[in-house]
């Protein structure tokens, strides 16, 4: 799989978490702090961000508990700042 292809599987899901309402890539931008640019070139493949590439590489050797274990704190210090 390709890395642009997990950014647009994870796209795909939190719209769907959102019951089907759309994300545009801008929002979706805005959401992460990047550039629209720097969005679209990720989910076309165009750029692949490395920092992404090994963070996802890592939770994929993570169960599926510990990995929704490690998602739940990252988004409690999120939520902290």
């Amino acid at each position: 799989m390709e890395t642009n292809d997990l950014f647009n599987l994870l796209h795909n899901a939190l719209e769907a978490q959102r019951n089907g309402k759309k994300i545009s890539q801008k929002e979706m931008a805005n959401m992460l702090g990047i550039s629209m640019r720097s969005y679209q070139d990720w989910r076309l493949g165009n750029a692949k961000p490395q920092a992404a590439v090994a963070v996802l590489e890592m939770l994929g050797m993570l169960e599926d508990d510990e990995i929704i274990r490690v998602v739940r704190k990252i988004n409690s210090l999120k939520g902290s700042r």
